[in-house]
C-alpha cells in the first residue's frame, strides 16, 4: 500500500514540500520522513476517510516539525496560535514559514524577547533573568514584540475571523510583504 501511495502521490507532496523549503535537499528530505511516518501509521488511516487528505495532513505537520527543529521552537505561541487549518489546511504551514523572518526583523530588543519566549518557550520571569531587566521590562519587550509582529502580519496579509476571533483563513497581499517572498508565502 505505501508503494502504491509513494507510485501516486511522492511528487504532488514534493511539490507541495518545496513551495515551502528553500533548499531542495531538505524538501526531500521530508519527504523521506513522510513516508516513514505514512509507513508506520498507516493502520491507522480509518476507512472511509480521504487518503489524499490524509497524506498533505502528515506532509504539513512533518514540515511544522522540520521548522521547528531547525529554530529549537519548543512552543509556538504565535499570534496566529488559533488559526484553524481545516478550512484552508496550507495556511498554518504558510505563515508559520513566515513568523520566524519576521521576527528576525524586529528591532533587536523585541525580537531577542519573542525569540527568547515564545519560540523558546522561556517565561516571562526566565526572560527577566536572562536578560538582566525587570519582571515589568521583560513583559513589555514581549508584549510590544507580539504588537509589533502582529502589525507585521497584518502588512502581509488579510485574516478572516470566526466569531470566537480565531483566524480561518487569510489573504496574501504579496507586493507588501518582503519577508513572505523569502519564505513563498
Amino acid at each position: 500500500m505505501v508503494e502504491h501511495l509513494w507510485r501516486t502521490y511522492h511528487k504532488q507532496l514534493l511539490s507541495f514540500i518545496q513551495k515551502r523549503v528553500a533548499d531542495s535537499a531538505t524538501a526531500e528530505d521530508i519527504l523521506q520522513e513522510v513516508f516513514i511516518k505514512i509507513h508506520t501509521c498507516i493502520d491507522s488511516l480509518q476507512e472511509g476517510r480521504k487518503v489524499k487528505a490524509w497524506l498533505f495532513q502528515i506532509t504539513r505537520n512533518t514540515i511544522i516539525d522540520y521548522y521547528r527543529r531547525s529554530n529549537d521552537v519548543t512552543d509556538l505561541n504565535s499570534p496566529l496560535q488559533d488559526l484553524e487549518d481545516e478550512n484552508n489546511p496550507d495556511a498554518l504551514t504558510d505563515i508559520q514559514t513566515c513568523i520566524l523572518p519576521m521576527i528576525k526583523s524586529l528591532p533587536e530588543t523585541y525580537r531577542d524577547a519573542l525569540l527568547l519566549s515564545e519560540l523558546n518557550g522561556l517565561s516571562q520571569k526566565q526572560l527577566a533573568d536572562k536578560l538582566h531587566i525587570s519582571y515589568s521590562a521583560a513583559k513589555s519587550r514581549v508584549q510590544r514584540g507580539r504588537n509589533l509582529l502582529k502589525e507585521a502580519l497584518r502588512k502581509c496579509c488579510s485574516f478572516e475571523q470566526d466569531s470566537t476571533g480565531k483566524i480561518i483563513d487569510y489573504e496574501k497581499k504579496v507586493s507588501s510583504c518582503d519577508n513572505c517572498r523569502e519564505t513563498n508565502l
